[in-house]
């Protein structure tokens, strides 16, 4: 039950491959093959680069969708204005656990993502090029292409060559935000830094610094090559190309597709193996949203259309659910992992998203309409509040649940219940993902024979332990975070009549790669854009 998905799972194509050409001859397009299959590029000026993104309409494909031809515009006239040559970051975080399209192309498209961000660093100037990832497979491939190309990782003594430079970072639902992600590399904890900041003026370093993801890079580096005519010849006028999607939960297994733009939802779900009338289709990701089996039916793969349909493109994350589970449910143990991956920094995050996953258990188990209401004012004081985009994604998927299923949410208010146990269809990582190596993964016990209600274990950790309706206290069955612990561990040592505890729970094993081990890194010693001339 919500097993955690293959860092490389099965990938399909509908229609004519673009980012995933070649990957019916090979397991990973080294150099060599890489320029087999895709041919040189050469470099472009920061104008005709901008041109040519604003020209195919690209914007991120992180989620956020912010054009990528105004945000190098940003960054070049920053770097101008300030006299300074700007850094690049390729942002390949992937800490949703239902979200693997970057992670599959950062282990079998490596060059093709650095083609975009070298052509964005030779236009802008820069010196510093950072791949961020979160993945041994991710890590060992991207170190494989740097050798590949002969780049190099350390600064060379005139500072007059490119540096290439990996960071890792811990696979965490909030340090793959933009501004987690700068202050990992200059130093700081992979955390959002409790303030707001345009890396276009200031990140990496202090420095303009032009950050997106895998796939925007790969989509640029297949645009320069191709043209913007022939580019544009795909999928919608307005949304041009191809996307990549992972589709998992109730499919016949997990699998990153690559479509066109335009294509229906329903036929991507039928290629994955979903039930034909799915009771809801979860779209964009835990942050995302909930639609109904009509909207999906009606929906075209396209962030336009998805959103009229009441859906959403996001990081193209797409998890259906069959009739046979209870929806709030499955919901709930998403809502506790949301809790859990909390920053601990601001109270929406540290204090109301547990109280939110808390009120949507007492919602399930017979609550009542007093549950529903309080669960609503919750959702309601943590939205729009927090440092980060974390607080608000997860409203934002507590209330899409809450208008998705109102038939099955009347039942458990109603009733007391659907009647549907909780198979656990979507995906979420095994216990300890965070830290290897740390043992973690510890809950609250309580032990009722001895538990007399002192209620001292609220008083320290009342995200976690809340007062229940009959005086005794009440934990919410969540994983405690890892900044929580000596706090919980403190309220164990102060309950004076042993009745608290906390228990190690199971992890479980990570689920093997469905790919064959990557290759060692082959220093091939290519220029930078892979034009083959040494």
């Amino acid at each position: 039950m919500n097993a955690p998905i293959p860092d490389v799972p099965e990938v399909r194509v509908i229609g004519l491959p673009q980012l995933t050409t070649g990957f019916d001859l090979v397991e990973r397009l080294d150099i060599a093959m890489h320029l087999k299959v895709h041919g040189p590029l050469e470099p472009m000026t920061g104008e005709r680069l901008a041109g040519l993104a604003e020209e195919i309409k690209l914007t991120g494909r992180g989620g956020a969708g912010f054009p990528f031809g105004k945000k190098l515009r940003s960054v070049a006239k920053a770097a101008i204005r300030r006299g300074v040559r700007p850094v690049v970051v390729i942002n390949g975080s992937e800490g949703e656990p239902p979200c693997r399209k970057d992670t599959v192309l950062m282990n079998r498209a490596p060059h093709l993502i650095l083609d975009g961000a070298l052509l964005a660093a030779e236009a802008l100037g820069a010196r510093t090029l950072v791949m961020v990832v979160t993945r041994d497979s991710t890590e060992n491939s991207m170190r494989a292409a740097i050798a590949e190309r002969g780049l190099s990782e350390k600064p060379t003594r005139r500072g007059n060559q490119l540096r290439v430079q990996i960071q890792r970072n811990p696979e965490r639902m909030v340090s793959g935000e933009a501004s987690s992600v700068i202050r990992s590399i200059n130093g700081g904890p992979s955390l959002p830094p409790g303030r707001r900041t345009r890396a276009a003026e200031s990140g990496v370093a202090n420095l303009p610094t032009l950050l997106s993801n895998a796939e925007t890079f790969a989509q640029l580096a297949i645009a320069a090559r191709i043209g913007p005519a022939r580019y544009g010849a795909t999928g919608l006028p307005g949304e041009p190309g191809t996307v990549m999607l992972t589709l998992s939960g109730a499919v016949s297994r997990p699998m990153v597709i690559e479509c066109p733009t335009g294509v229906p939802l329903r036929y991507v779900l039928q290629l994955a193996g979903a039930p034909p009338m799915p009771q809801g289709v979860l779209t964009g990701g835990y942050h995302g949203d909930w639609m109904d089996a009509m909207g999906a039916h009606n929906a075209l793969i396209s962030k336009e259309s998805m959103k009229q349909n009441g859906g959403a493109l996001g990081a193209g994350a797409i998890l259906p659910i069959g009739p046979e589970t209870c929806p709030l449910g499955e919901a709930l143990k998403v809502a506790q992992w949301l809790a859990a991956e909390t920053a601990g920094q601001c109270g929406p995050c540290k204090l109301g998203l547990p109280a939110a996953a808390s009120g949507l258990a007492d919602v399930m188990n017979g609550g009542g309409p007093a549950a529903l209401e309080a669960l609503r004012e919750i959702i309601g004081a943590v939205r729009g509040r927090g440092v980060c985009k974390h607080p608000d994604g997860s409203a934002r998927f507590f209330n899409s649940t809450l208008s998705a299923f109102t038939d099955d949410l009347a039942a458990h208010v109603l009733n007391g219940g659907c009647g549907r146990e909780t198979t656990g269809v979507l995906p979420l990582p095994h216990d300890g993902y965070e830290e290897e190596g740390i043992p973690s993964g510890e809950k609250f016990a309580i032990d009722w024979t001895l538990c007399k209600g002192h209620l001292l274990c609220v008083d320290i950790v009342p995200e976690l332990i809340r007062t229940g309706p009959e005086g005794y206290p009440w934990a919410a069955d969540v994983i405690v975070p890892m900044h929580m612990q000596a706090r919980a561990q403190r309220a164990v040592r102060r309950c004076p009549e042993l009745a608290l505890r906390l228990e190690q729970t199971q992890p479980q094993p990570a689920a093997k790669p469905s790919r064959a081990a990557l290759p060692p890194g082959g220093g091939g010693g290519r220029k930078a854009l892979g034009s083959g001339r040494d």
